[in-house]
């Protein structure tokens, strides 16, 4: 069953290995989702604790759940918005996330809060997505339904691409104390599924196709019938993928 970690199992090795996390850290993950980030920075931060914080009181839920059942202790998951949640001044030593950041309703202040919540001289890791036209995934889907000229969730706080300019980054995070910021390029795959038909099944879930896709019986639809060539295009070895381009931003907290 493919998943969104599934999905970017790829990014994640290469977001993983960019950590540099220590046995003893104290780490904040933001925007978690179901854990799994969490999970895999308290292997890495053996003696110390992983705090994951997501606004999805669903997947916190199952955060824990999974956690419980991987019998990892030194993580803990709360439910919160990060612009508002109250950390304690310099409490953790590094912040990671995995696309966690681009969907703030007010990033100077989210940026500003995660800031304060990590030690002078700590670090943040985290990705974003680069640009949409970059992104293959984004467009060759928006243009299967029939969207060529959308930019998908395009406003101020639902926006994929809302960190994918370097100068809108170095801006952000400058003015909310962090310095020695780096923005390494990553160019690897989004996986979708073993063939088509899991492809399909997987990207239906999607706000935008789903939309696209009621009221009618998806797979013989123009729609559908746009989207399953657009897959079987996709379609290699590895399964069904679709190029991707984000950025690694490192930073340090002055």
């Amino acid at each position: 069953m493919i998943d969104y970690d599934t999905e970017l199992q790829f990014h994640n090795g290469r977001l993983r290995r960019a950590y540099q996390i220590n046995a003893a850290d104290q780490v904040l993950d933001v925007g978690c989702g179901t854990g799994q980030t969490t999970r895999e920075a308290a292997r890495l931060a053996s003696g110390g604790v992983v705090t994951g914080v997501d606004v999805d009181e669903e997947m916190i839920a199952r955060a824990r759940k999974i956690a419980s059942a991987e019998g990892i202790q030194n993580v803990r998951f709360e439910v919160g918005d990060v612009g508002r949640h109250l950390f304690r001044a310099g409490e953790f030593d590094v912040a990671i996330s995995r696309f966690g950041t681009m969907f703030f309703a007010d990033p100077e202040t989210s940026f500003r809060n995660i800031a304060h919540a990590i030690r002078p001289e700590g670090r943040l890791v985290m990705m974003v997505w680069q640009s949409y036209d970059r992104n293959e995934w984004a467009g060759e889907i928006d243009r299967a339904l029939g969207r060529e000229a959308a930019r998908p969730m395009a406003t101020a706080t639902m926006n994929p691409f809302s960190l994918a300019e370097p100068p809108t980054v170095q801006r952000l995070l400058t003015g909310a104390g962090f310095d020695s910021i780096t923005l390494t390029d990553v160019e690897v795959p989004v996986y979708y599924g073993r063939d088509v038909d899991a492809a399909f099944a997987f990207v239906s879930q999607f706000a935008a196709v789903d939309e696209a896709l009621q009221g009618s019986e998806a797979r013989s639809s123009s729609v559908g019938a746009r989207l399953l060539s657009t897959l079987a295009a996709h379609t290699s070895a590895e399964g069904v993928v679709f190029n991707s381009r984000s950025w690694i931003v490192r930073a340090r907290r002055r």
